[in-house]
């Protein structure tokens, strides 16, 4: 009598741990799932600031040539005046080097 219950307590916990593996396998599978949406999310967000960054540079390098052109056809002393009316903190890195070489 003893041995069956032995023989059904070894049947409940093989259940139980084909339950349990069942259960991982199933939050394996889940969490595959996410990771492999997140990822997509992820590869398309990077491609729409791939493309802002390029849209962004190519507007910075047209403003740049725009400003070339301007500071070529402005007076030194109107340029001086513009430079001394801008705020210091406003003026890029190398705004007054490209500056004093144009003069």
């Amino acid at each position: 009598m003893l041995s069956v219950g032995t023989n059904l307590d070894v049947d409940d916990d093989s259940g139980s741990s084909n339950s349990m593996i069942a259960i991982d396998n199933k939050i394996e599978q889940a969490m595959d799932l996410v990771k492999s949406h997140l990822m997509y999310a992820v590869r398309e967000e990077v491609e729409v600031l791939k493309e802002q960054i390029k849209e962004l540079i190519e507007r910075n390098s047209a403003l740049e040539q725009e400003n070339c052109l301007l500071k070529s056809l402005v007076s030194p002393e109107q340029l001086s005046q513009v430079q001394s009316q801008a705020p210091k903190s406003a003026a890029p890195p190398g705004a007054q080097l490209t500056s004093t070489t144009s003069s």
